[in-house]
């Protein structure tokens, strides 16, 4: 046979073989088959049932107890001997609380500047902790790490007590301080009856059991950062605080993000820093957050349904910040 027959022989074999119907896995009428149909809802339920036990748990300890809050919100509520008696008023405790004037003077300032305040210095603080632990060698990065969480790991109630003690008048440690400086009398000063001095105490004692998490976070998203660009910083003439701004703020935005909304709100339903301090619980009406403000009218006054409602605002605002948290994550997932 010649050349050019088996060439047209081999052209004719291709062409019937791309023209040729292809087999398909799918019966006829394009619907898939029963097989292929379980082994796609295998794939998708999969990993729900893998997650329910989860869910289940996180809906029993988190959503039903939410819900009784919310339940409880709109009802007058009594409890009595083997059980309580709710009775429906709708939104009037919303309506109560909304229009209450020491919700909007005293304590949403009180709850809001004092998150701020946390949140800036702790982030601050726990920045310029892990840029030291990043300068340090192993050895010494450990034990200063360890020390450091030191203050994380201690009890809030324990911290508490400690600050409170520090600023005590009479014998409290700053109190003699500063009257040794002649800036009071430590005899006659009470640290925690004015409102700014008892939040700076406050925020002192929340930014110093708070700025662990940050260092210890912060230096994880550090030691990621490749030396080369430090070093070509450098070589084009970038200060340390260019390199700082141009470089490792760039590139650990998300851990910054991260820690930041997370202190925001872990700050904004600060309880136990506020409560156990001279006045926090309630008798000095200045200081009140809406944390401490929720429990005084549930537990002191009785008032279960006031205090439920005021609970439900600071889920809102916790939920809001939540909700910000998230769409921030994403929105630099895509930038990047």
């Amino acid at each position: 046979m010649p050349p050019e027959s088996l060439i047209e022989d081999s052209a004719h074999d291709d062409v019937a073989a791309t023209t040729s119907p292809v087999k398909s896995s799918r019966p006829r009428g394009g619907r898939p088959s029963p097989t292929l149909r379980r082994k796609q809802l295998g794939r998708t339920t999969r990993p729900w049932l893998l997650l329910l036990p989860s869910l289940v748990v996180l809906a029993g300890l988190l959503l039903w107890p939410l819900v009784k809050v919310g339940i409880l919100s709109v009802q007058d509520y009594e409890v009595k001997f083997g059980g309580g008696v709710g009775v429906y008023t709708g939104f009037d405790h919303y309506k109560d609380l909304l229009s209450d004037g020491d919700l909007w003077r005293t304590v949403l300032p009180n709850t809001a500047f004092f998150a701020v305040a946390c949140v800036a210095l702790t982030v601050a603080l726990g920045t310029l902790a892990a840029l030291l632990l990043q300068r340090l060698g192993t050895t010494w990065r450990v034990i200063c790490s360890t020390a450091i969480m030191a203050a994380w790991a201690m009890p809030a109630v324990t911290g508490t007590y400690v600050w409170v003690w520090l600023f005590s008048a009479g014998d409290g440690m700053m109190s003699q301080l500063a009257g040794s400086l002649g800036l009071i009398d430590p005899e006659t000063t009470n640290w925690f009856t004015e409102r700014l001095s008892f939040y700076a105490i406050a925020t002192l004692n929340v930014v110093h059991h708070g700025f662990p998490f940050v260092a210890i976070t912060v230096l994880a998203g550090l030691l990621t950062i490749p030396r080369e660009l430090y070093e070509a910083g450098m070589i084009d003439g970038a200060n340390a605080w260019q390199r700082f701004w141009k470089i490792t703020v760039p590139t650990i935005k998300p851990i910054f993000l991260v820690v930041t909304i997370l202190s925001t709100i872990w700050d904004f339903k600060v309880f136990t820093q506020i409560y156990l301090m001279p006045g926090g619980a309630g008798s000095n009406e200045e200081v009140l957050n809406l944390g401490v403000w929720s429990y005084q009218q549930a537990f002191a006054l009785n008032d279960y349904g006031a205090g439920a409602a005021t609970a439900v605002l600071l889920t809102l605002l916790l939920l809001l910040i939540t909700i910000v948290y998230i769409r921030t994550l994403f929105k630099e997932s895509d930038e990047l």
